[in-house]
């Protein structure tokens, strides 16, 4: 199993899948679940690119959505090449998400080679929209969708193995920019830059005094603007990225940045706010059955559970009060970068662990 599961990860990690571009990928996989045969139904593409198909149930009990994101942080023209070596695989996107991706048809065949007839159907679901500026689409889709229903949105991710997932962190971002006059860099020199100035609110946006408790972060990713080195700028632009572990705390943040933006155009100064992503935070108690169940499988696989929190997926589910959380498949390293890496000695572990946890959640 192992080695098949592998075998397919790779296979979808040499799709290139670039966020809000999956469709290549999704296509690749949807032909794959309609390769499967039975007893998979009702296999389509939805209007956003989430690829579903349905493992029937007995009817007698909710379903079970199981989810794995397809899309990557890597550009068109990514050299996606892999290699093997020393029990690593490596390759760009071959952990986050190929191999979770591969996941969903390794509960597939599990199910199928052991005969394993479940109270409720389970939706395997292959969604876009997780990475960057994807602003969780595809969850969104999905969550609109099923609302309420399911017993419980799972969410796999290829690294991360012994890592339960069950806290959401709440995400902001804006795209600010601002627009001057410009001119000549000697002969109308004085006027404002918009360069200048936005660099001016980029310092005033990092002394913000952040909470340590919760955990609270601001980042400026991206930065452009100008035309030329003797041109003062007529334009500028920035991405920032705001975060916390609790809503009330990014709301305060998100006052503090729009007060300072605010004293930036008192400055008759032309600034466009412009929301760019937004990731509702959320959680499901510790000590929920479900996530309770998460760790007892975890732990008979050998591995000491970890409970914690990131912007994943499955902050739409648990953001609506409906449970939620991640689990992984294996370890690894190297996430976002062209030498990310997964650990295959892990994967049989990670398999398992999220089988037992599939069997098991409706009871």
């Amino acid at each position: 199993m192992t080695n098949r599961l592998l075998d397919l990860a790779i296979q979808i990690q040499q799709v290139p899948a670039p966020m809000l571009q999956e469709t290549q990928r999704g296509q690749f996989i949807m032909q794959k679940l309609q390769d499967e045969g039975q007893p998979l139904t009702e296999i389509q593409m939805d209007e956003v690119g989430n690829v579903l198909a349905c493992f029937p149930g007995s009817g007698q009990a909710p379903p079970l959505v199981i989810s794995a994101h397809m899309d990557t942080v890597f550009p068109l023209g990514t050299e996606l090449s892999f290699r093997k070596e020393m029990g690593r695989v490596y390759g760009p996107g071959i952990g986050d998400n190929s191999l979770g991706v591969a996941g969903l048809f390794g509960v597939l065949w599990a199910l199928r080679k052991r005969g394993i007839r479940l109270p409720g159907d389970i939706w395997f679901i292959a969604n876009t929209g997780e990475e960057g500026l994807g602003d969780l689409r595809g969850m969104k889709a999905i969550v609109d969708r099923f609302a309420g229903l399911p017993r419980v949105y799972l969410v796999l991710e290829g690294m991360a193995l012994g890592h339960i997932y069950h806290k959401a962190v709440g995400v902001q971002r804006y795209k600010i920019s601002i627009k001057t006059e410009g001119g000549h860099s000697w002969t109308d020199y004085g006027r404002p830059s918009a360069i200048h100035e936005l660099s001016t609110l980029i310092t005033e946006i990092s002394n913000i005094k952040l909470p340590v408790h919760p955990h609270t972060t601001l980042n400026v990713g991206r930065i452009s603007g100008g035309t030329s080195i003797n041109t003062i700028a007529a334009n500028a632009w920035l991405e920032l990225d705001l975060r916390s572990e609790e809503q009330v705390s990014l709301a305060n943040l998100v006052t503090q940045v729009e007060k300072l933006i605010e004293n930036t155009r008192a400055r008759d100064l032309s600034v466009v706010v412009e929301s760019i992503g937004q990731r509702p935070s959320g959680e499901i108690s510790a000590e929920h059955p479900l996530i309770r169940l998460a760790k007892s499988c975890v732990q008979k696989q050998g591995l000491e559970p970890i409970l914690t929190i990131g912007s994943t997926d499955a902050n739409i589910p648990l953001s609506r009060g409906y449970p939620s959380l991640v689990l992984g498949l294996t370890r690894g390293g190297g996430a976002h970068t062209v030498h990310e890496y997964i650990e295959t000695e892990y994967i049989e572990q990670g398999l398992e662990h999220i089988i037992q946890f599939v069997c098991k959640a409706w009871e």
